[in-house]
C-alpha cells in the first residue's frame, strides 16, 4: 500500500491530522490460514485462499467480514498457523510499532524474520528500511508447541482454563474457558500497527500525567521525538485550559515539563460531580518550518485524588475520591465485541452510556480478558465511569522463571505507561481469584504466596501509577481470601449458592468486586431475532446458559431456584404451561433480586463499600450474565438495577418486626428539598395508610427514617406480626422536588411477592410523538398498582422498562428504535453497511406480571 498520513491516535484524543503523528497501516492487508509448521517463511506461502483482513483485527475478524465465520460454532484458531501481508511503498528508514500481535508471532521484512513476540499484551518497535515495494509479513504461529513445552509444574490446576498449560503463554484467557465464553480464540494483529512520522518533527511518545497539587492541578508531559532536534531553534509550550508553560529541552531528542492550573476543577465519577476534563494543546514554534507557531491537540486531562479507606476495624475496603466517600457500584466488563477484542467507539459509547444512565460508576476489567483500548479509558474519563483493572492474570500458580517476570515487567509497565494519562483509572488489582483458587485447593497462606503479586507487580504500580491503590488478588482479605465480611469478595451468596435475600446482610459485605450472576433472560426482541422460537430448555438455550466446568447445575437452575422461593412458582410447570408468563417471571425476579441486593448494600449504615455485578455484557446471545444481551440491549437486570444505583435515591428495606426503613440518599454537591410521600395501598388501588414530610438532603449524605415514624401510628408494614389477613399489597416511597414536584426517586416493597394472581389492571397506553417531534414515547396509565410494566415493540425499545407503576399516575416512557442499535453493531463489522433511515410506527404491547392480559398499541 502507499502510506497516507493519519491521526496519531486519534482513537483515544482526537488528535490533529499532520505530520508529527504516525501513519495507521490500517488497509490493504491480506491474510491466510495454514496447517501449523506448514510454511517456514513468506517464500512457502500458497499463492489462493487469501482473504482481506482488517487491522487492527483477529483472523476472526476477517472470516467474519468474508462471510466465513460462525460465532456459535467458531474453528479452534489457535492451533493452527496464520499468515498477514502488506505491501509498503516508500523510501527511507522508518520505525514500526506493533502495539500488538496475538499471540505467538514473527514480523518477516522482505522475507527476512526481523522480530519474535510471546506475548499479546506487549508492543513492539522495529526499524526498517523502505526501499520502493517492501512487504511486511506477520505470521501467528500455532500455540500447540508452546502449550507442550516443559515448564516448572503448578501447584494448583484451575478447572475453568482448558488447557492449564496456558499459564505459561501471555495471551488472553477469552476464548479458552469453556462453560461461559464462546470458543473464539484471539489470533492476528488485534492492536494498532503504525509507521512512525520521517517530518522533522515527527512524535515518538507522548508520555502525560496529571496530579492535585492543594486546590491545583499540575500536568507533566514528557515528549520524545523520531529524530534529534535542534533546541536552540524550536521552542515549545504546554497549554492546559487557559493556563501555558513552556516546555525545555533535556536532550535533543527530549521536550519536557509541567503547567500547573490555578484552582483546578477536579474529575469526579459521574454520580458525585461533573468528570472535569481540561483540554491539552502542544505549541511548536520553530521558524525553519514556518514563521506561525503550530497547535497541535494533545486530548484531554483530568485531576483527582483517590484513597483507600479499611474503616475503624481496618478490614474494609472503600475508595475516597477528592476526599469524599464514594459507593462504587457497576459491573464486570468482557469485551464490546469478542471477535475483535475491541469493538467500535459506537459501540463503547453505546455500553458507557447504558451503564452511566443506569447509575453506575465502575467497570471492572478483569484478568480473564485484555487490557482494553486507548479509547475505552479516555471515553471512561469522559463519561465519568471509574475503571478497576485487573492485570491480564487470572486462577493459575504462574511460572517465577526470569522469562516469564520479564515479560510481566514490559507487559505491566508498558500499559501503565499508555494510560498514565486517564484519571478513570481507580484501582489497580493483581489478577482474578489465584488467591482464591489456591485457598480453595485446600494450600495454606504459606504455599499459595506468588511474588508476582506480593512483589513484583506492586513495584511496578507504585513507580507507574503511584496515584492508584494496588491491591493484590481479587478477592483477598480475611483468614479465606473470598470472606465476604473482609476486604474484597466476590458474592454469590444471592445467586450460586442460592441463600436467602437475608444473607445479603448476613455476610457483610465490605466490598464485592463480583455479584451476583444470573441467566439473566434477554427481552422479547432479542429472543426472536437472534434466537427464534427456541423455548427455555431448547438445548440451543441450554449452549448459551452459562455453567461452573464441572458442576451438575447451570445459572438457569440458579434463577429458577428464586422463581420458586420468592415467587412461589413452579419453573418447570410454568415452562409447558405458559412459556411467555415463564419468561416474563425470569426476567422480573432477577430485577428485583438486584433491587433489593443493592439496596441493602446503599443503605444508610451499611458497611459495603461498593459492588460490581457480574457481568455487564454477554459474549453471546441467550440467557448469558450479562445485564446487556449480545446485540447490545439492556435486559431486566440493568432496569433493576437503574430503580437502585441513581445518585439521588430512596431506598427501603425489610426490618421484619422493626416494620420497613426508608433511606434518602443524595450524592450530588447540592442540597435537595424535597417532599417524601409514603403511602400503602391494597388491592392495588385502596388507600390504607399514608403519610407525607418534607426533608432536607445535604449534600453527600445518607439518612435513614423509619416508616413508623413517618406514620405515627402501629401498623404491620412488613406482615411480621401477622394479626389476622394482609392489610395491603403494596407500601410505595415517592420522593419529589419540593420546587416542582418531580418525582426524584421511588422505591416500593410488597410484603408477599407470591404471583399466583392476576388482575384487570385497567392499563391503558397512548402513542405520542415526543416534545422535540423526532421520536416516538408512550404514555402509559393503570387504575391499579402495575408490578413490573415491560414493552414489547417490534421496531423500538422502552428507555425505562420492567419498572413497577402506581395507580392513577401517567408514565412517559421514550422510545428508541432498534434500527440504530442494528446499524450500529453491523457497522462495526461491515464499515460498508447503511441502515434503512426509516422506521416504523410505534406497535407493541405493554404487559405486567401482574396483569391478567397485555395492553395493545399501535
Amino acid at each position: 500500500m502507499t502510506i497516507d498520513p493519519t491521526p496519531a491516535e486519534a482513537e483515544a484524543h482526537g488528535l490533529l491530522a499532520d505530520s508529527l503523528w504516525p501513519q495507521r497501516l490500517d488497509s490493504g492487508w491480506q491474510c491466510v490460514s495454514t496447517p501449523p509448521g506448514a510454511c517456514a517463511s513468506p517464500a512457502d506461502l500458497p499463492a489462493q485462499g487469501w482473504l482481506a483482513a482488517p487491522v487492527p483485527g483477529t483472523i476472526a475478524s476477517a472470516r467474519r467480514a468474508a462471510g466465513q465465520f460462525d460465532v456459535a460454532h467458531p474453528a479452534p484458531l489457535a492451533f493452527d498457523d496464520h499468515w498477514y501481508r502488506l505491501t509498503l511503498t516508500g523510501i527511507g528508514r522508518r520505525r514500526l510499532r506493533l502495539h500488538g500481535l496475538a499471540t505467538l508471532a514473527e514480523v518477516w521484512v522482505d522475507g527476512v524474520k526481523r522480530l519474535d513476540s510471546d506475548s499479546m499484551f506487549v508492543a513492539h518497535d522495529l526499524d526498517i528500511e523502505l526501499s520502493g515495494d517492501t512487504t511486511l509479513a506477520l505470521c501467528f504461529r500455532s500455540l500447540t508447541p508452546a502449550l507442550a513445552a516443559k515448564r516448572s509444574r503448578a501447584r494448583w490446576r484451575p478447572r475453568l482454563v482448558t488447557p492449564s498449560t496456558l499459564r505459561n503463554v501471555r495471551t488472553t484467557l477469552l476464548g479458552h474457558m469453556p462453560g461461559w465464553c464462546p470458543s473464539v480464540q484471539a489470533v492476528g494483529p488485534w492492536r494498532p500497527i503504525e509507521l512512525l512520522s520521517d517530518a522533522r518533527h515527527a512524535i515518538d511518545t507522548i508520555d502525560l500525567t496529571s496530579r492535585v497539587d492543594r486546590d491545583d492541578g499540575v500536568v507533566s508531559l514528557t515528549l520524545r521525538f523520531v529524530h534529534p532536534q535542534v533546541g536552540d531553534d524550536c521552542r515549545a509550550s504546554l497549554n492546559c485550559g487557559d493556563a501555558v508553560s513552556s516546555l525545555q529541552w533535556t536532550d535533543a531528542y527530549t521536550l519536557s515539563g509541567s503547567v500547573r492550573v490555578l484552582n483546578a476543577q477536579r474529575w469526579w465519577p459521574h454520580t458525585h460531580g461533573e468528570p472535569t476534563l481540561y483540554p491539552l494543546t502542544l505549541q511548536l514554534d520553530d521558524a525553519r518550518v514556518s514563521a506561525e507557531p503550530s497547535s497541535h491537540s494533545l486530548g484531554s486531562i483530568g485531576f483527582r485524588s483517590i484513597e483507600v479507606e479499611r474503616g475503624a476495624d481496618g478490614m474494609g475496603f472503600a475508595l475516597r475520591i477528592n476526599d469524599l466517600p464514594v459507593f462504587c457500584r457497576g459491573a464486570c466488563w468482557t469485551s464490546a465485541d469478542l471477535v475483535t477484542l475491541a469493538g467500535s467507539e459506537a459501540q463503547l459509547r453505546h455500553a458507557f452510556a447504558l451503564a452511566r444512565d443506569a447509575g453506575m460508576n465502575m467497570l471492572r476489567v478483569g484478568g480473564t480478558m485484555v487490557y482494553e483500548s486507548d479509547t475505552f479509558y479516555a471515553l471512561a474519563d469522559e463519561y465519568g465511569l471509574l475503571i478497576w483493572q485487573d492485570f491480564a492474570l487470572a486462577n493459575f500458580d504462574y511460572p517465577n522463571d526470569a522469562a516469564f517476570s520479564a515479560s510481566i515487567e514490559r507487559e505491566a509497565s508498558q500499559f501503565l505507561t499508555r494510560t498514565r494519562r486517564f484519571a478513570a483509572l481507580a484501582v489497580l488489582c493483581g489478577g482474578s481469584e489465584v488467591d482464591q483458587q489456591a485457598a480453595m485447593f485446600g494450600l495454606p497462606p504459606s504455599m499459595r504466596a506468588q511474588p508476582l503479586f506480593t512483589e513484583q507487580l506492586p513495584a511496578i504500580a507504585a513507580r507507574e501509577r503511584p496515584d492508584v491503590p494496588y491491591v493484590g488478588n481479587s478477592p483477598s482479605g480475611g483468614v479465606w481470601p473470598f470472606s465476604t465480611n473482609e476486604g474484597i469478595t466476590h458474592y454469590y451468596g444471592v445467586g450460586a449458592y442460592q441463600r436467602p435475600l437475608d444473607d445479603v446482610r448476613r455476610a457483610q459485605v465490605r466490598f464485592a468486586a463480583e455479584c451476583l450472576a444470573f441467566a439473566n433472560v434477554p427481552d422479547h426482541a432479542t429472543l426472536h431475532d437472534v434466537l427464534g422460537t427456541i423455548h427455555a430448555h431448547d438445548p440451543r438455550w441450554k449452549a448459551a446458559v452459562p455453567r461452573d466446568p464441572g458442576a451438575g447445575w447451570d445459572f438457569d437452575d440458579v434463577r429458577d431456584h428464586y422463581l420458586q422461593s420468592l415467587y412461589g412458582a413452579e419453573p418447570a410447570r410454568l415452562r409447558y404451561e405458559d412459556p411467555e408468563h415463564y419468561l416474563d417471571l425470569s426476567r422480573a425476579v432477577v430485577a428485583d433480586l438486584m433491587s433489593d441486593v443493592f439496596a441493602e448494600w446503599r443503605r444508610a449504615g451499611s458497611g459495603c463499600g461498593g459492588a460490581l455485578v457480574w457481568q455487564l455484557q454477554d459474549l453471546r446471545a441467550g440467557a448469558g450474565w450479562g445485564v446487556i444481551d449480545a446485540t447490545g440491549r439492556p435486559k431486566s437486570a440493568l432496569h433493576g438495577l437503574a430503580q437502585t444505583l441513581q445518585p439521588l435515591q430512596v431506598l427501603i428495606t425489610d426490618e421484619g418486626l422493626n416494620g420497613l426503613d426508608i433511606h434518602l440518599l443524595n450524592e450530588r454537591a447540592e442540597p435537595l428539598h424535597a417532599q417524601l410521600e409514603l403511602v400503602c395501598l391494597r388491592d392495588g388501588c385502596v388507600k390504607v395508610v399514608s403519610a407525607s414530610r418534607a426533608v432536607e438532603l445535604a449534600p453527600h449524605s445518607a439518612q435513614r427514617l423509619s416508616a413508623a415514624d413517618c406514620l405515627g401510628q402501629f401498623f404491620d408494614f412488613t406482615h411480621a406480626y401477622r394479626f389476622g389477613p394482609r392489610a395491603h399489597d403494596v407500601t410505595i416511597a415517592t420522593l419529589r422536588d419540593a420546587a416542582d414536584g418531580r418525582v426524584v426517586s421511588e422505591a416500593f416493597h410488597l410484603p408477599e411477592r407470591r404471583v399466583g394472581e392476576r388482575h384487570d389492571l385497567g392499563l391503558s397506553v397512548t402513542v405520542e410523538r415526543n416534545a422535540a417531534g423526532d421520536g416516538w414515547q408512550l404514555v402509559i396509565e393503570a387504575k391499579r398498582f402495575a408490578r413490573f410494566v415491560h414493552i414489547n415493540d417490534t421496531h423500538y425499545r422502552a428507555a425505562r422498562d420492567w419498572f413497577h407503576l402506581p395507580p392513577n399516575r401517567p408514565c412517559v416512557v421514550p422510545l428508541i428504535p432498534h434500527a440504530e442499535l442494528r446499524e450500529m453493531v453491523a457497522s462495526a463489522s461491515n464499515p460498508a453497511f447503511k441502515a434503512d433511515a426509516t422506521c416504523a410506527a410505534p406497535a407493541g404491547e405493554v404487559r405486567a406480571v401482574n396483569a391478567i392480559s397485555a395492553s395493545f398499541y399501535g
